[in-house]
């Protein structure tokens, strides 16, 4: 007998939910490669503009909460909130600007591997994966490879855009992984106003360190930010989450890899930006591969013990 929890089937609004979340969090590799501004930057002031937007409602309503995290055992959520805010700005540092130096197609079908990453992650461990989760691991990096190679013959540039990406993944992965564990007591407004607050200190420093400028960025540039952070950042996670009263993770998580193919088409149309040929086999390999990776991961879960593979129940971030 299935443990899974009853849901309604999906009415009109949650369609349209989902909908726009797809096409919301989509936008978000297109705007980074529009916008006229070091990547860093971009991802700076999204995190930043982001804390400013939920910061005031999670003091306001979760005020106790916050200082239960400076006593006692709430130390330890404390910490794993922070640790995941550190993972979460090596993720913006390395995904943020392989959009800019790769194609939209390649840098979001390659992030996308984060599944991949967490069940290696599930593994080390000492949990136990199932064939399925195996054999969807092994497509992902056969893809993963073919799309890697083929932008390597084409460019140095783009090869490079790639390894960022794919580090881009294994950083969301594991941000993923220290969030789980926060989430197990502390609310999401709490969690994500930490989150992405040490995100943002990180960035900023990093910024400042490096020279990177924050200012003087045309006003095409800014709308970009702010269509990051009311896109992706806010809007087409939150959707996603509204959606999950009548949509199981799983089938949200096989939603978002449509993230891939979205943005590539935006690409295309808005910024004339082609994926190349050669790799496009490998990018539909890949995303095949997570796609099985993040179902036989709940499969195995329904039959035993659960295997947590991250797109099954994973904050986003793109």
């Amino acid at each position: 007998m299935s443990s899974a929890p009853y849901r309604p089937p999906p009415d009109a609004l949650t369609l349209g939910a989902l909908v726009l979340a797809v096409a919301a969090v989509s936008s978000s590799a297109p705007l980074v490669a529009f916008a006229a501004a070091p990547a860093l930057a971009i991802a700076f002031w999204r995190n930043l503009l982001s804390v400013a937007v939920l910061g005031p409602f999670s003091l306001a309503r979760r005020r106790s909460e916050f200082r239960a995290l400076t006593v006692g055992a709430g130390r330890r959520e404390g910490l794993y909130c922070v640790l995941s805010g550190v993972a979460l700005a090596a993720h913006f540092a390395t995904w943020m600007p392989s959009v800019q130096l790769t194609t939209v197609a390649a840098a979001t079908a390659l992030v996308a591997t984060q599944p991949v990453w967490q069940g290696l992650i599930a593994r080390w461990q000492g949990r136990r994966l199932p064939r399925a989760v195996w054999a969807g691991i092994a497509v992902a990096v056969l893809g993963a490879v073919l799309a890697t190679g083929a932008d390597f013959a084409v460019s140095g540039r783009a090869f490079a855009g790639d390894l960022l990406a794919v580090a881009g993944g294994l950083f969301v992965a594991i941000y993923t992984a220290f969030g789980e564990r926060a989430r197990t007591t502390i609310s999401t407004t709490t969690y994500t106003t930490i989150c992405y607050g040490v995100c943002a200190a990180i960035l900023l420093v990093v910024c400042l360190l490096g020279g990177v400028r924050l200012h003087g960025y045309p006003a095409g540039t800014w709308l970009a930010i702010l269509g990051l952070v009311a896109g992706a950042q806010l809007l087409g996670h939150s959707m996603f989450n509204y959606a999950l009263h009548r949509v199981s993770a799983t089938t949200v998580s096989v939603l978002i890899l449509l993230e891939a193919p979205g943005a590539a088409l935006i690409a295309w149309v808005w910024l004339g930006q082609l994926p190349r040929p050669l790799a496009l086999p490998g990018l539909a390999l890949l995303l095949a591969g997570v796609a099985v990776v993040v179902l036989g991961g709940a499969r195995a879960g329904r039959r035993a013990e659960p295997v947590p593979i991250p797109a099954d129940a994973a904050p986003l971030t793109d």
